[in-house]
């Protein structure tokens, strides 16, 4: 069944594409528990991401990443210059 047509927003995907987002959701939870960040770091990324006015119905416009899913992995980073968050802290905003 397709979506009901909305305006873009700056949100996650659970708010702008509910089913796509619980798709992403089970991804993130199937990740092994060393390639994903703790619950904390997580919701500290996703809360900068939230603050970003790159983010677009739950996709990052600078690298078209879905955010939920590049905040959960260790390995990863914002793409942004400064970086809103890094590798190893989860959590910082020079902006």
């Amino acid at each position: 069944m397709a979506e009901p047509a909305r305006k873009p927003c700056r949100c996650l995907l659970a708010e702008s594409w509910p089913s796509l987002g619980e798709t992403v959701a089970a991804y993130v939870a199937a990740l092994p528990e060393e390639e994903r960040v703790p619950e904390a770091v997580y919701a500290a990324r996703l809360a900068l991401c939230l603050a970003c006015d790159r983010l677009r119905d739950g996709t990052c416009a600078l690298c078209g990443c879905y955010v939920e899913a590049r905040a959960a992995k260790r390995s990863l980073r914002c793409p942004g210059v400064p970086p809103r968050w890094d590798v190893e802290t989860g959590g910082r905003d020079d902006r």
